[in-house]
């Protein structure tokens, strides 16, 4: 009898299939869907942000509150380190909604997104040296501030893209650098001579100027460069009172 009541309770649980998951937001407004959202950003449950964002635009996907979202949410994905995510809705927003006040915040936080991807929990923990990313990302990051500044000279987040230009400005450099003091330690004299050419030559008031010119000069005496290694050792001597 007890294995009878058994076999039952199981068909009759199998009948019934799985449980459905009510959607509490069904009935709501975009008003209320909108402030739902916001508040969960706000209190940093950006997963719940993003899915009612996201639900928001599917469900109303035409006035004021759903062009909000497509920012709003792209903010949401930043901060919920989906960075991919984060630079589509961008562009998805900007391809929309060219002439939009807040265009101007989008250029700004896709540079943002740049200039912190790859923070991840292993360089908060060991203080990753900026100049060890990806050069790629860094720069990418200084053209999304450059052409803020170009297309929005007197955006409200203008000057912090400048301040973050001059500083990602001195990174790249930096990475340069160090890709030349590498080829350096494998003799790669011709490599280590053109990288060092190339930070000479866009990066010209940076603090790896003195170190580029002085590998240069390393770089053309091992190549046996003696006229270059003669004018790179003038002009380390003329700008650095320490010479060579």
């Amino acid at each position: 009898m007890r294995v009878t009541l058994i076999l039952f309770l199981g068909l009759l649980l199998s009948a019934c299939g799985p449980v459905k998951e009510v959607d509490t937001t069904l009935n709501w407004t975009v008003e209320k869907l909108y402030r739902s959202a916001r508040s969960h950003m706000d209190d940093g449950n950006y997963l719940t942000a993003i899915e009612q964002y996201e639900t928001l635009e599917s469900r109303f996907p035409f006035g004021k509150y759903a062009t909000q979202a497509q920012l709003d949410v792209a903010y949401a994905y930043y901060k919920f380190d989906e960075h991919e995510s984060s630079i589509a809705a961008i562009e998805r927003f900007i391809k929309l909604n060219p002439r939009h006040e807040s265009v101007d915040y989008a250029y700004y936080l896709r540079g943002l997104i740049n200039f912190n991807r790859g923070g991840g929990i292993l360089d908060k923990l060991h203080d990753r040296d900026n100049a060890d990313y990806d050069k790629s990302i860094l720069v990418n990051s200084y053209d999304d501030f450059q052409l803020l500044i170009r297309r929005f000279p007197t955006s409200a987040y203008a000057e912090d893209s400048r301040q973050r230009m001059i500083y990602l400005r001195e990174q790249i450099a930096r990475a340069d650098l160090k890709v030349a003091q590498y080829y350096a330690s494998r003799d790669a004299w011709v490599a280590a001579a053109n990288r060092t050419k190339t930070i000479l030559q866009d990066y010209q008031g940076t603090a790896a100027v003195e170190a580029a010119l002085k590998l240069q000069l390393q770089a053309y005496e091992n190549l046996g460069l003696e006229d270059l290694a003669d004018d790179t050792r003038r002009i380390i001597e003329l700008n650095y009172s320490n010479g060579s």
